[in-house]
């Protein structure tokens, strides 16, 4: 075979573990993004979508041969597992239990089992064998601190519950930007600048993330709008997550709600757009079903406090709440925004954020705005053909079947990825940046002083005209706004501003006795 489900192979193979599982028993749901196969060779080259393991890896085409080979080497896949439990008989899991009850794949498989069903397994009990963790902390992402389960002998270290539990692979790309401690790295640059210098740096990163988390959105606020957002960012992660503090923030980003109906949708939800003769919805992506959002906000609720206690890597956190969330979208406006102040929470709840510092994350998405839709649609995309719809006379839709499942337990590993690297550039570019834009502002303020008298304000116009024109004041500008300047001050103006922000040049208050 060299292509299951519209995904090609690297290499002729055959399917093995969870995608074996799904074409076996016609499992209707998105394909994982890695699955695995069986090569006819024994030095196969693997990639991105597909681990190509050798033929002496090939398990039988039994069901508990092939759970025994995804668990091995693809972890624990929740979406595949609760539509496949759905599907086979207790009987069928109760007995692949029953062959070797007191081994670790049996233990894991029993646990999952009643933990996804809430249905209860007629197995004996596995006697005294030492505790296993549910998620092997090699393969993905699992609290670090999880609570033994009695039951089966295992340690459950899931990072969430029944309702919400999406799960991150670790990768090599992951695994090394979890050794970077970008934690550790913004608090050593942040000891590196004065602190009246970082505390006006922060104040700017702050509202520059309020303004261009509506800017993707794309809207533009009032300055008094934005502080506000700005505001409720500086304040995630100091209390904890619940549906009211949801709701509340959900008033302060849509601000006049007279148009706009507060609290969780009544009614269905779709991303995209509509036919302009016909008004039928053009969905790109489907949110979750109204009657099934409780649940799920609860299940993200959960998520947040269990992740943080368990001490799970915040960055991982961070994107399984907020893209899960977005997916969702559990309002019928604001959930853009609240998706990424989940961001912020997740970060401050886990101390990774140093105090008094927000990392600028929605600034950096709006940078990388095509890659941010690209992670988004790589999972939204493919979803859409698993979810019956219709469209209503008002334009919504209407989800026909259940989809729960969709968004309780989908793969975050590229939201990961995407979301470290955007932590990472808030570090290493945008506050650098800020600190040292405040200092040239800060030398070329001294330096128009000590020209000509000028207030604050004034000055702030003049370095954006300047900043506007490549360092040159424009005939308008000196015509109107600085008319009282002449034109031996506005060429010190004009050399101070090069001086200070382009370094290599020297303004007239730099010019020495000797030249003078």
């Amino acid at each position: 075979m060299s292509d299951f489900r519209g995904k090609a192979l690297p290499e002729a193979g055959e399917p093995a573990g969870y995608a074996a599982l799904i074409a076996q028993y016609e499992l209707d749901l998105p394909s994982p993004p890695r699955m695995a196969a069986i090569a006819g060779r024994h030095h196969p080259v693997s990639n991105e979508d597909w681990l190509m393991l050798t033929p002496r890896h090939r398990p039988d085409r039994t069901l508990g041969d092939q759970l025994t080979f995804a668990f091995r080497y693809e972890g624990v896949d929740l979406q595949v597992l609760s539509s496949l439990f759905e599907t086979v008989s207790p009987e069928d899991i109760a007995a692949l239990v029953r062959a070797a009850p007191t081994g670790g794949f049996a233990r894991r498989l029993w646990f999952l089992y009643e933990w996804l069903t809430e249905r209860q397994l007629d197995v004996p009990d596995p006697g005294k064998v030492r505790l296993i963790p549910v998620l092997d902390a090699d393969q993905q992402y699992a609290l670090a601190e999880g609570e033994p389960s009695p039951r089966q002998k295992v340690l459950n270290n899931l990072p969430g519950s029944r309702a919400f539990c999406p799960l991150v692979r670790k990768t090599p790309e992951l695994a090394a930007y979890s050794e970077k401690a970008l934690d550790e790295r913004a608090r050593a640059a942040m000891g590196r600048v004065r602190p009246d210098l970082m505390a006006r740096a922060a104040a700017f990163l702050l509202l520059n993330d309020s303004k261009s988390s509506f800017a993707i959105e794309g809207e533009r606020p009032t300055g008094q709008r934005a502080a506000r957002w700005g505001q409720a960012i500086a304040q995630a992660g100091m209390v904890a997550l619940s549906q009211a503090e949801l709701d509340r923030l959900q008033r302060i980003v849509i601000g006049d709600a007279r148009f706009v109906r507060l609290g969780l949708r009544e009614e269905g939800g779709f991303v995209g757009v509509h036919d302009r003769d016909t008004n039928q919805p053009i969905p790109d992506h489907i949110s979750a079903r109204h009657e099934d959002l409780a649940s799920l906000i609860e299940g993200v609720v959960a998520f947040a406090e269990r992740a943080a206690r368990g001490r799970m890597d915040p960055i991982v956190t961070a994107a399984c709440l907020a893209f899960g969330f977005v997916y969702i979208h559990p309002y019928v406006d604001g959930n853009g925004r609240l998706h990424r102040w989940l961001i912020h929470h997740a970060l401050a709840r886990a101390a990774f954020s140093p105090p008094g510092l927000v990392f600028p994350v929605s600034a950096v998405i709006l940078r990388n705005i095509e890659r941010y839709r690209t992670v988004l649609e790589a999972y939204s995309r493919p979803l859409l053909a698993h979810i019956e719809w219709r469209p209503t006379l008002d334009g919504n839709v209407v989800v026909l079947n259940d989809t729960a499942r969709f968004y309780r337990y989908f793969d975050a590993t590229a939201h990961a990825a995407f979301l470290y690297d955007c932590v990472e550039q808030t570090i290493e570019h945008d506050l650098p940046e800020e600190v040292r834009f405040l200092l040239a502002f800060d030398a070329f303020s001294q330096a128009v002083q000590q020209i000509v008298d000028m207030p604050m304000a004034q000055l702030e116009l003049l370095h954006k005209f300047l900043d506007q024109n490549d360092g040159r004041l424009s005939q308008r500008a000196q015509d109107r706004e600085f008319v009282a300047l002449t034109p031996d001050e506005i060429a010190c103006v004009e050399a101070a501003y090069a001086d200070a922000f382009s370094p290599d040049s020297r303004s007239c208050a730099s010019t020495t006795d000797d030249e003078r």
